[in-house]
């Protein structure tokens, strides 16, 4: 394994006696500045030549921007944004994704203490109907709202963008409204730039980042320097290697979300690091890019969702080029947002040997839009994935039994202070101790040994109760299905509220499902794939030996249904980042949850043998 220096945390533990519990580390929080943009400062001072922000243009060569470039840059847009009226009332809105100019927009405005929101593309560029965008403008109001480019955006620019609200582009400037050229965006950086900057403090609003609506509508989080500056300084002493060389990352994750634009983004500019802008993503079009990428760049730490280290692993086996550039300094490979399946882990542990002679090292960790993100960190290497670790210092996690499972309530200065005109959703939120509800439920790897750490047991709003009275955990149950059905799963909704055993629909991957069906045309719908008597054969073995090795009727399957149709994020079946929102994919799809149920099914339903 190779030597990687992580911190180590001394836990202490707290029972109360109305039976909850205060974990927390001993370890006392290292210092941090009054802003996140300090750091801007800091680099530009003692590294200027160093680059910072590397995106690929679109002749393929790489476009770099060194941190005194930046600097000098974010200075002159935020001299322009202090001539507008912007404010908290009427912050900056980015409908575009990660790119250089979205960087430099949103440093200015941080650096000159004027808030941004960066919106998720998929509301403007995916949605028919706009209804979380016009949502989330009306929530907040923007002064200004910019794009990359106009003409992809034009449609939602027209529908929900106010004429007297001002239109910033890169480029394509739409023909039937005044927009202004990001290029132009620029002013004299004189002595209100310096002035604003020392008015901006710990407190001061940074962003409003937006929930993903996987349980309904997002929410805009109030996002304060002192979240940011305080979790990069928990994150530093859980990864103390950072301190050891500038991070190179390669990174896809989107700014619009609190792990890419707050967790790694941050933590680049923290420590003097380079950012490579992966133009791609975890999607069919999307991987060919990203491997393009990581061909070329070696990164020293690589962050990633599950779905994107799946897709990975077919590459790094064929490709020796990509193995070998991708592992030959990367010290360890990060993933959340979901569990990683254990196939793809230990593929990607003998790829590592394979390419270097040394096994990766594998860390999680456990948070959310409204913890900035980290909260808790796995700081040692787990046989198996899925430990999110301890509290980082800082935090203190309180553990309260609900509904049998310990709920996971969390306090610390990376907390958010609430929700963005919504009150009534910030009371909510927070108990009476003031401790956020995570609303996810944790166990001990080791109830004897808290420093072990934790594990993920679900969203409690997704569990539910069978017939019987048996509690459903829903997200350990989940990821069982999907490790056992990988390759051929991409995500399961699972249902039996009420019901007397457990049921599911099921999103097929429809590529590798083809692959069992060798004769079929490459152009097959997906109705005629999913309908072919070899898959329906090869789904009730993997369902069959999945009910055989489950104990009870909580952790067995009984019957599923694959779905042609994928899920629909206008539904708000899915969310922006590939989320599946169960109870909106329940609600829509309730037809087909009944007859999952039938006395009689129809031929597309998949059930176990009945026992004798």
């Amino acid at each position: 394994m190779r030597a990687v220096r992580l911190g180590t945390f001394d836990i202490a533990v707290e029972r109360r006696p109305d039976g909850a519990l205060l974990v927390r580390p001993t370890n006392a929080l290292g210092p941090y500045p009054k802003t996140i943009t300090a750091w801007l400062d800091h680099w530009s001072d003692k590294a200027p030549n160093r680059a910072f922000l590397v995106e690929r243009e679109a002749t393929g060569a790489w476009r770099a921007m060194t941190y005194a470039e930046v600097l000098c840059e974010v200075r002159r847009i935020g001299a322009a944004l202090l001539r507008r009226d912007l404010s908290p009332e009427r912050p900056v809105a980015i409908l575009s994704g990660n790119d250089i100019d979205h960087a430099l927009l949103a440093l200015a405005a941080m650096y000159v203490g004027i808030p941004y929101a960066p919106i998720s593309p998929a509301y403007s560029l995916l949605s028919s109907d706009f209804g979380k965008l016009r949502s989330i403008m009306g929530l907040v109001t923007p002064g200004l709202v910019f794009a990359n480019d106009g003409t992809p955006f034009a449609r939602a620019i027209e529908a929900l963008i106010p004429r007297d609200v001002e239109l910033m582009v890169s480029r394509n400037k739409p023909s039937n409204r005044p927009a202004t050229l990001f290029a132009d965006a620029r002013a004299q950086a004189d002595a209100s730039v310096d002035t604003a900057h020392a008015a901006t403090g710990l407190d001061t609003i940074a962003k409003f980042l937006f929930t993903s609506g996987s349980t309904g509508i997002p929410k805009a989080v109030i996002n304060t320097h002192r979240m940011l500056c305080s979790n990069q300084a928990m994150l530093t002493a859980a990864y103390r290697f950072l301190e050891d060389e500038p991070p190179v990352i390669v990174d896809w994750l989107p700014w619009n979300h609190t792990y890419g634009g707050n967790h790694n983004f941050n933590m680049v500019l923290m420590h003097g690091g380079t950012i490579h802008i992966d133009d791609g993503n975890p999607t069919p079009p999307g991987v060919p890019k990203t491997v393009r990428n990581l061909r070329e760049i070696a990164p020293t730490i690589y962050y990633n969702v599950p779905k994107g280290y799946e897709a990975l692993v077919p590459y790094l086996r064929a490709d020796k080029v990509l193995r070998d550039t991708f592992f030959s300094r990367v010290k360890v490979l990060c993933y959340a947002g979901a569990s990683l399946n254990q196939p793809t882990w230990d593929a990607l542990r003998a790829l590592s040997v394979e390419a270097c002679g040394e096994r990766v090292v594998f860390l999680s960790s456990l948070g959310s839009t409204e913890t900035s993100p980290l909260a808790l960190c796995c700081t040692h290497d787990f046989p198996r994935p899925g430990n999110i670790g301890v509290p980082a210092p800082g935090v203190t996690l309180k553990l309260v039994t609900t509904e049998g499972k310990l709920e996971a309530r969390l306090r610390g200065p990376n907390i958010t202070p609430g929700y963005w005109r919504q009150d009534h959703l910030t009371r909510e939120a927070f108990d009476e101790e003031g401790y956020y509800k995570l609303g996810d439920a944790v166990k001990p790897v080791d109830p004897e040994d808290p420093s072990q750490g934790y594990l993920f047991d679900g969203r409690l709003a997704e569990d539910f109760k069978l017939a019987t009275g048996t509690w459903v955990s829903v997200g350990p149950l989940r990821a069982r299905f999907i490790d056992h059905f990988s390759p051929y799963v991409r995500d399961v909704v699972i249902a039996g509220a009420d019901r007397d055993d457990v049921t599911a629909l099921v999103f097929p991957e429809l590529a590798t499902c083809r692959s069992l069906c060798g004769d079929l045309p490459s152009d097959a719908k997906p109705e005629a794939i999913i309908a072919d008597t070899r898959i329906e054969q090869h789904f009730a073995s993997l369902l069959s030996r999945f009910a055989a090795a489950s104990a009870g009727s909580s952790m067995r399957v009984c019957r599923i249904v694959l779905l042609a149709e994928p899920p629909l994020i206008d539904a708000g079946e899915m969310t922006d980042k590939g989320s599946i929102n169960q109870r909106a994919v329940l609600k829509r799809r309730a037809a087909l949850v009944a007859e999952l149920y039938c006395p009689s099914p129809s031929a597309r339903v998949i059930a176990i043998e009945e026992r004798p």
